[in-house]
């Protein structure tokens, strides 16, 4: 259950960007999600903003679950590395009447060289055919905010589009280790 709330807010740094250090800081809690084995702790971006050509996550990371469960992410040093750049808010409980969101990840349907890949299985084309037919450039393009993060598995850079949109009725589920659900919802408050 998303009882409790714990807000991470970055601190400014001249020399580092808000997303790189959004950037960081996720990665920094998936890794420890991924350690805890936990499937009880969703993730919300208060500031999250998705308008026309402005993108923007803002400077909060707030973590939803269980009061036991956050206290302990609390308590751990899970931050080494980032404690000069976030100051841990005080949280408490989800107030009463948050509206119910859902916030999940979006993948673009393709990039150009997996439509190429496929339009030579499917077509029998020639790798300079598929070039001619599918040109750079005409893969899905998202317009969501996201989040810039490196497999640790495989070491391969990918971009965690997320798109928050409301939700007819509260929802509750597991969460993955990115603190994201296909089902569950996330209070908005």
């Amino acid at each position: 259950m998303l009882t409790h709330y714990l807000d991470l807010a970055l601190l400014p740094d001249p020399e580092f960007a808000v997303p790189q250090l959004m950037d960081a800081l996720f990665a920094k809690l998936h890794r420890q999600l991924v350690l805890m084995q936990s499937d009880g702790v969703a993730v919300a971006f208060p500031q999250y903003l998705s308008q026309g050509a402005k993108q923007d996550l803002g400077t909060v990371l707030r973590l939803l679950g269980p009061e036991p469960v956050l206290n302990s992410l609390r308590g751990l040093d899970w931050l080494q590395g980032m404690r000069a750049h976030v100051q841990l808010e005080q949280g408490g409980a989800v107030p009463g009447g948050a509206k119910a969101m859902r916030l999940e990840r979006v993948q673009a349907k393709s990039g150009v060289e997996r439509l190429r890949r496929r339009a030579m299985r499917r077509h029998g084309l020639s790798a300079e055919e598929a070039v001619q037919r599918l040109p750079d450039g005409i893969g899905e393009q998202l317009r969501l905010p996201g989040l810039n993060l490196r497999s640790s598995s495989t070491g391969q850079s990918f971009r965690l589009f997320l798109r928050m949109r409301p939700a007819e009725q509260e929802t509750s589920g597991a969460f993955n280790r990115f603190g994201l659900s296909a089902t569950a919802t996330v209070p908005w408050f």
